[in-house]
C-alpha cells in the first residue's frame, strides 16, 4: 500500500478525503468531523500524514502517523 498523505478538503457535497496527488475523492462526508475520522483511520493504516484544510482551502492542521519526517526538537 502506498503512503499517500490524506487531505480533508471542502467538497460540493460536504467534505472529502483525498489522497495526495489524486483528483478524485476517496470518500465524501456530510461533516468535516466525519471526514477527519475517515482520513485519520486511513493515515494510521498507511503510516502517513493527515492534513486538514479549512473552508478557504488553506491547511489549518496536520498530523503525522508513523515515522515523523520532522520530529520535534528537544
Amino acid at each position: 500500500m502506498s503512503k499517500k498523505n490524506q487531505h480533508v478538503v471542502p467538497h460540493q457535497s460536504g467534505w472529502a478525503v483525498k489522497g495526495a496527488g489524486s483528483s478524485r475523492a476517496s470518500s465524501v462526508h456530510g461533516t468535516q468531523r466525519e471526514a477527519i475520522t475517515a482520513a485519520r483511520e486511513s493515515a494510521i493504516r498507511q503510516g502517513s500524514e493527515m492534513l486538514i484544510h479549512g473552508e478557504n482551502g488553506r491547511i489549518r492542521e496536520r498530523n503525522t502517523y508513523g515515522k515523523d519526517p520532522y520530529p520535534p526538537k528537544g
